[in-house]
């Protein structure tokens, strides 16, 4: 069973590898930054998928995250504010246009610094988020990344904790805008307070975190915290989306879901095949059959 993963297989099988790179001072245009030795930019951009509906836009800071921005009858929502008041600021600036004077309502998806850390951009819009958002920017770890972060890199020296103005508890909020609705789903897994957004009417689904690719990252090493994110990932399953819209992996492909779904099966069966005094060996991450790359495709360089 999921119980009987040591949480040294657990954290090696479950987490998400992401690049780290050194910053250069902060601006309004093009974050710059420097991997490798190799001068790189990191730029808002405006784009879309194949399909997807044309009051959708994807909101693209370089590799480093994509929001999302809808536009409804009645108001604008964004999905997230990216990792700095810059790049918020420009994201806002390049959507200036598809505004149309509506009013702007954001959402948190969950307070992951990339996801929420440009909220001191946001001016007089409300904010939403799950409550529970609320208990992880009062814990002392929130104010710990963001100093290291600061220390890091200078690009994140601008950058302040602002809470979410409005939060509901339980499984859904809805966001009527007339010819679209956005049911917030409370998703957690990757993180307690993580938030998805289901667009029935266009049969769109923004998995912001929840979905991941090649394979989603844990809360923690806790049984309970994957079993909430299969939970989730189950949960948008049902909904039998057309376009699922990720954060990470810059795709709308439904299929990476199911081999989300698949690969932690196929851990689970695995697993349950491992004599008991096996469990607690270190080598049993590399052994064949239960290393990463037997379970998925690892993209070039990972």
């Amino acid at each position: 069973t999921l119980v009987r993963w040591r949480p040294r297989v657990f954290q090696s099988l479950t987490m998400s590898v992401r690049d780290h790179h050194d910053w250069e001072e902060p601006q309004d245009g093009p974050v710059r930054l420097r991997q490798k030795g190799v001068m790189m930019t990191v730029d808002v951009s405006l784009t879309s998928y194949p399909g997807l509906d044309d009051r959708i836009t994807v909101v693209r800071a370089g590799d480093e995250v994509d929001a999302v921005f809808v536009s409804t009858e009645r108001f604008n929502v964004l999905v997230d504010t990216l990792g700095t008041p810059a790049l918020c600021r420009h994201a806002l600036e390049l959507l200036a246009d598809r505004m149309r004077d509506r009013p702007l309502i954001v959402v948190n998806s969950h307070m992951d610094w990339d996801h929420f850390w440009g909220n001191r951009a946001i001016s007089d819009a409300p904010i939403i988020a799950h409550q529970s958002a609320i208990d992880r920017l009062r814990d002392p770890s929130a104010l710990q990344t963001l100093a290291q972060k600061r220390k890091a890199e200078p690009r994140f020296h601008e950058v302040e904790l602002v809470s979410p103005t409005l939060t509901f508890s339980g499984e859904n909020m809805t966001l009527h805008g007339g010819d679209l609705s956005l049911h917030l789903l409370h998703t957690p897994g990757h993180t307690p307070d993580h938030l998805a957004v289901w667009i029935p009417e266009i049969e769109t689904c923004l998995a912001v975190d929840a979905v991941e690719q090649p394979i989603p990252e844990v809360w923690s090493s806790a049984p309970d915290d994957l079993r909430s994110l299969c939970s989730s990932l189950n949960r948008i399953r049902s909904l039998k989306s057309k376009q699922l819209v990720l954060a990470h992996g810059q795709t709308s492909d439904p299929a990476v879901l199911d081999r989300n779904i698949a690969y932690f099966e196929n851990i689970q069966e695995a697993v349950a095949l491992v004599p008991a005094s096996a469990l607690m060996s270190a080598a049993l991450e590399q052994r064949e059959g239960m290393r990463l790359e037997d379970f998925v495709d690892l993209p070039a360089g990972m």
